[in-house]
């Protein structure tokens, strides 16, 4: 029988967790010895009742001195945790513990489940604009379509998740990060269809700011695990634009120019960077631990 800690990160969020805790702790009833429960709230710095209410709805409470972040927090729930499989969830409402079975059912056989947000189930247009092109870059990066790459609902295998703990950053977007490791890495993943509720209290993303830092994180795994698909496109673009440009100034001008050579120079020295890159990436995989999953 495995046990499943559920880790719920958790700022300012004592109102939505008076109504999830209980049902959560349900769960426990309705395994039918199939799985054991543990409800770990980590408590980030957060100014409202949300350790008390923690205490008092049965879970187990982390608590950080002071706002550190959310991936922060999801990474002090995973060192904590003493489960075979982590389930990660928000803490705000949006997920319904009932779909944490269709998780648990699915992640037979993978290394992660994701709860991947049915259209019309995301926070705004923007949002949800912003979302898909999310999913298009990562789904380009991974050579594997990725229907929802920033949903916070997700089991994964324990070892799996503590492989890829030093690669989570502090704030948003741990999700993103998870997600790209394991792909990049040969590590099935499932995706199942949900329904996500409205959050209750405002939202803690900041569109532009954090936008801008998903965007950025998504790079920074790419060039990590996958560089020579990032680097390869770049160059590809530069000799081009480098032919474009040459043959235009040799019909206008008769000549071969400066910049021309310049974009060819960029385009082999960024192919050069892509076969570097991809060389100490693969040294970096033969290096790796053994299978998590075994």
């Amino acid at each position: 029988m495995k046990k499943v800690s559920i880790i719920l990160p958790a700022y300012d969020e004592a109102g939505p967790l008076k109504k999830i805790l209980p049902r959560l702790c349900a769960l426990e009833r309705e395994a039918e010895g199939r799985y054991t429960f543990e409800v770990v709230v980590v408590d980030d710095g957060s100014t409202d009742d949300t350790a008390q209410v923690a205490r008092e709805g049965g879970a187990r409470l982390v608590r950080h001195p002071y706002n550190i972040g959310n991936g922060a927090a999801v990474k002090s729930g995973i060192r904590a945790a003493g489960g075979d499989i982590v389930l990660l969830m928000d803490a705000d409402g949006q997920h319904q513990p009932a779909d944490v079975w269709r998780l648990l059912d699915a992640l037979e056989g993978h290394a992660m489940a994701v709860g991947a947000r049915r259209k019309g189930s995301h926070a705004g247009i923007l949002r949800a604009m912003a979302n898909g092109a999310y999913n298009r870059l990562a789904s380009y990066v991974t050579s594997f379509r990725i229907p929802d790459l920033t949903s916070g609902f997700r089991a994964i295998q324990a070892p799996v998740a503590r492989r890829f703990l030093y690669l989570l950053p502090n704030k948003f977007s741990y999700p993103t990060t998870l997600t790209l490791a394991c792909l990049r890495t040969g590590l099935p993943v499932a995706y199942v269809p949900i329904d996500a509720l409205k959050r209750e209290g405002k939202s803690k993303i900041k569109m532009l700011k954090d936008g801008t830092r998903f965007f950025l994180i998504i790079l920074k795994i790419a060039t990590f695990f996958s560089p020579f698909r990032i680097f390869f496109p770049l160059s590809l673009l530069s000799f081009l634009l480098g032919a474009a440009y040459y043959l235009y100034t040799f019909l206008t001008q008769h000549r071969f120019t400066n910049m021309a050579m310049l974009l060819f120079v960029q385009a082999v020295m960024l192919f050069v960077l892509a076969l570097i890159s991809e060389q100490i990436a693969q040294l970096r995989f033969d290096r790796s631990e053994e299978d998590p999953r075994a």
